[in-house]
């Protein structure tokens, strides 16, 4: 084609293609997380478990495409990835153009030595930025699986710290929350939603249980406590349970003394 010559294009097109395109489409787009920076730049964070593949580039482009012409602002993505494989896909190249994000990898960061961090500190010195790492331990290895290592985090964020406002605490359990729904099946999500919804004085019961007693013990402390909740007479309770009369009143006894 002339045209193409003279623009100095030494390759020849096959054909002509449409300069019309229509595109209508309705869908929410949901990134994990954004933030605004100085120079009102944002920061857009998401979090992987898995690798990176070239169409979860072409999807973090279009957030920041569609972001950048909405909002008027400069977009970085940065993905945070919890994926055992260690060279990461971060770019890729179309036409002139390359797009690349910021790639952090936690999988070699031991979530074990965290919690045990915590555990040696104790509560009396656990400080806020202890619980920066505290809420990335899903996306970290370690000798635990994805499920303990949550809940042990989820542990450590529902303790009652001095000077730290039970609203950050709440934040905290929040970010893990949106994190654990990653990782975890259905059932273990289940799991999770009943443990963040525990109030203080079953937890420490539970906690009392545990030291003490078995699986099967901590299972029917918390049917009690919950039927109990619900307005249930003990003798109701017991026949429900197939326990004894004596069990119940034993557990919803400890219960009051936790609670005085």
């Amino acid at each position: 084609m002339q045209l193409f010559l003279y623009l100095g294009i030494d390759e020849v097109p096959l054909g002509i293609a449409p300069t019309e395109q229509v595109h209508l489409e309705i869908r929410k787009m949901y990134e994990d997380y954004n933030f605004i920076m100085k120079d009102n730049r944002w920061y857009h964070l998401e979090f992987e478990s898995d690798s990176i593949t070239k169409d979860d580039l072409k999807r973090f482009r279009e957030y920041e495409a569609i972001i950048s012409r909405t909002y008027g602002v400069a977009v970085t993505t940065i993905v945070v990835c919890s994926s055992k494989i260690k060279n990461l896909m971060s770019e890729f190249t179309e036409g002139l153009n390359t797009y690349r994000v910021k790639v952090i990898r936690l999988k070699d960061t031991d979530a074990d030595s965290v919690l045990k961090r915590l555990s040696d500190k104790g509560v009396e010195r656990v400080e806020k930025k202890d619980w920066v790492p505290l809420i990335l331990t899903p996306l970290m290895g370690g000798s635990m699986c994805d499920k303990d290592r949550i809940y042990q985090s989820l542990h450590w964020l529902k303790k009652d710290y001095p000077g730290i406002s039970q609203n950050d605490i709440q934040k905290m359990q929040a970010a893990l929350y949106a994190l654990a729904a990653k990782f975890l099946n259905q059932k273990d999500l289940d799991g999770l939603k009943e443990a963040f919804t525990m109030t203080l004085l079953e937890q420490m019961l539970l906690e009392d249980v545990m030291k003490k007693g078995t699986k099967e013990g901590i299972r029917i402390t918390l049917a009690v406590l919950k039927l109990s909740a619900q307005g249930e007479e003990p003798e109701y309770i017991a026949k429900n349970l197939n326990i004894s009369d004596e069990m119940v009143q034993e557990i919803l006894t400890s219960s009051m003394e936790l609670k005085g």
